[in-house]
């Protein structure tokens, strides 16, 4: 399996004391530049027992494996500014389930914009779980706001392993979560009666069901219904309850996925969980960022529309799509592409991708989409034969896979057990890109 090595670099340890947290952050790109130890914010929030439990609660999806759980590995947290508010992110280690807290009323001063991964150690989360009362915090981000500094200049490092499925899943979630629309919404009372209803097997499969102004759990699909699969992996939503105004859900639109999403409305701040379709199933291995990336232009539309984001709150396509000359579309497999070099995200409750910059390699994106490449080297091999506009012949060490373009099909093992759900397969991919080649070359 292909992974990275994250080396995390602290000028010391995040530390929550009198009433001060102070978050210390390791590399990352700002507006000012590349910075060691970026510093973003300095100020208050205006709640500190939702805010401590909400980052809490990003640190323990970051800690957790959902599936098969065993000791392993903790990936800090990152933290995006963008001047207006702070987005906390975390992945499972198993890949299937994605958090963020987005805190929205910052009362202090912006430093700077950016990404930056931030320490998040035992003894902080034990103060973290410790913090009561609604009385405001003093966050600060960046490492001259510790509230207990090393006097020697130590530095604190960590190194941890980045699986590629950990990395590819940051670019299919918000790739899967665009599809979804808002199928519930429920009031506090409401969302705390639901919540507390769901079994607690980890392996249960329920559906919420819309029942009025409620949600009723159901063993099987129901229209508009949301599916969740290992009902366990929203167990971090359950701290939160006690200062929830809200519950909203959300699912794909055509069906198409049993992935969800689950969003919790706190003073100031919402907290977004979205889980894989099944727990032994990370977002990694859904493809659906495949047919974007095979397109021809998407890397210098990427590489147009990635010039023009600014750690913007939201990204407008319509205002990119002004400003580069592109059309809507090209826009938004461009933003697939960054995608996948951690570079956008989305947000569901503002229907928008929103600028961040994950901290690792950009040029990774060919080695974390394996079936991209090996279409691409099915092309170049010749393997690919157009037998017309909308069928291929594609020879490999398995037999003649027979490829219908536009509809995706194959007869490849890969389509008969899939079909279609977790993306298109390399034989579609190939087929696709030596149709587009032989139209270039004719016209």
């Amino acid at each position: 399996m292909t992974q990275a090595t994250q080396a995390y670099s602290y000028a010391g340890h995040s530390v929550l004391t009198d009433g001060k947290l102070g978050l210390s952050t390791s590399g990352g790109t700002a507006l000012s530049g590349p910075q060691a130890h970026p510093r973003f914010f300095s100020g208050l929030l205006s709640q500190a027992a939702p805010a401590a439990a909400g980052l809490l609660a990003v640190a323990d999806v970051a800690l957790t494996r959902y599936h098969q759980p065993r000791p392993g590995w903790t990936r800090d947290p990152v933290v995006t500014c963008d001047g207006g508010r702070l987005r906390f992110e975390s992945f499972s280690a198993c890949g299937g389930v994605y958090a963020r807290l987005d805190v929205l009323e910052l009362d202090g001063d912006v430093l700077d914009r950016g990404t930056t991964n931030v320490d998040v150690n035992g003894p902080l989360r034990e103060a973290l779980a410790r913090v009561g009362g609604r009385d405001p915090l003093h966050l600060g981000v960046g490492p001259d706001e510790l509230a207990v500094t090393t006097l020697d200049g130590a530095v604190v490092e960590k190194k941890v392993p980045l699986p590629s499925r950990w990395l590819r899943g940051f670019a299919e979630v918000q790739v899967i979560a665009a599809g979804f629309d808002l199928r519930a919404e429920l009031s506090g009372p409401h969302a705390v009666r639901f919540l507390r209803s769901l079994p607690r097997a980890a392996r249960a499969t329920v559906w919420a069901v819309p029942a009025g102004r409620d949600l009723r759990v159901s063993s099987g699909p129901a229209r508009g219904g949301v599916c969740l699969s290992g009902a366990a992996r929203v167990a971090t939503l359950m701290p939160l309850l006690r200062f929830a105004k809200a519950l909203r859900v959300y699912g794909p639109a055509d069906g198409s996925s049993t992935a969800s999403a689950w969003e919790l409305e706190l003073p100031g701040m919402r907290y977004t969980l979205a889980v894989s379709p099944e727990p032994w199933r990370g977002f990694s291995g859904e493809g659906a960022v495949l047919a974007d990336l095979a397109t021809d232009e998407a890397a210098g539309d990427a590489d147009v529309v990635g010039m023009l984001l600014n750690f913007e709150p939201t990204v407008e396509l319509g205002l990119l799509a002004d400003r580069s000359g592109l059309s809507i579309e090209r826009v938004r497999v461009a933003l697939t592409q960054l995608g996948t070099a951690g570079r956008v995200g989305y947000d569901l409750h503002e229907a928008a991708h929103f600028h961040r910059e994950l901290p690792y390699d950009r040029e990774q994106v060919a080695e974390l989409n394996p079936r991209l490449t090996a279409a691409r080297a099915l092309v170049e091999s010749g393997a690919v034969r157009l037998v017309d506009e909308d069928a291929a012949e594609v020879t490999t060490d398995g037999g003649v896979r027979r490829v219908r373009v536009a509809a995706g099909e194959c007869t490849c093992p890969w389509w008969f057990d899939h079909r279609g759900s977790r993306g298109p397969c390399k034989h579609v991919l190939a087929a696709r890109i030596a149709a587009r080649v032989a139209v270039e070359v004719t016209s």
